[in-house]
This record gives C-alpha cells, sequence and structure tokens, in this order.
C-alpha cells in the first residue's frame, strides 16, 4: 500500500507541474534586448493597454514602421503616473529603453516614456 501512496504523490505532483503556471516563459525579462540604450519617438498607434503581464502600446515611427512598446508590469506603470486612455491616439511620444536584439523585431523595453512634456519613469530603478 505505502507503493501506492508514494506514485499517487509522485503522480499528483507531476500533474500541478504541468498545469502551474510558468512565468518565466511568459515573462518579458531584458535577456532579449540590447544593453545600449535606444530612444525612438513616434506617434502612437494603439493607446497604453495594461491588460497584460506587461503595459503596452504601439507607436509609428518616422518611416511608417510600427513599434511594439513594452513597458513595466501594470501596477508598477500606474505608479509612475501612466494610465490607459490617457495619451491618445495620434499623440507624439518618445521612448528611452531598450531595443530588441532581433533587428528585424521592433520592439523596445520602455524605461521612460515622454508625452506632453511629462515624463513617465516606470522602471526608475534602471536610471
Amino acid at each position: 500500500m505505502k507503493q501506492q501512496s508514494y506514485l499517487l504523490v509522485a503522480g499528483i505532483l507531476a500533474a500541478v507541474a504541468l498545469v502551474a503556471p510558468q512565468p518565466l516563459s511568459a515573462h518579458h525579462g531584458w535577456g532579449g534586448y540590447s544593453e545600449k540604450e535606444f530612444e525612438i519617438t513616434g506617434t502612437v498607434q494603439t493607446p497604453v493597454s495594461t491588460s497584460g503581464p506587461h503595459a503596452t502600446m504601439k507607436i509609428t515611427a518616422e518611416g511608417g514602421q510600427v513599434w511594439d512598446v513594452v513597458m513595466a508590469p501594470p501596477g508598477r506603470t500606474q505608479s509612475a503616473g501612466l494610465k490607459e486612455g490617457m495619451i491618445p491616439v495620434g499623440a507624439k511620444v518618445t521612448l528611452h529603453g531598450h531595443r530588441h536584439l532581433t533587428a528585424t523585431k521592433y520592439e523596445i523595453k520602455t524605461e521612460r516614456l515622454t508625452w506632453n512634456n511629462r515624463t513617465f519613469n516606470v522602471y526608475p530603478d534602471r536610471d
């Protein structure tokens, strides 16, 4: 009977491991981004969204290229004063952060966003 109990516990643990959230696989860490500082200015195409694991938006830069903007997690972004619906589509913003390492992937992990003479420092510890 002991062996059956061990097998039952092992099976339950294996099942839990398979269905448990995998935060590292879904997390937008810094490893995929250049260490070099990067800045870009563009026009808001889709406004700030705080619905995912990180706040996001899209901008269109000079030349028409659409960039994905990845910011801090929603709570941290909101603590920096940046809320959904605050920056309208068509507004000009400047982003400071780190460009994605893949040259064909137009994405910036943003530390600071400037709009309307206001700077939202979503990663103040990275200054």
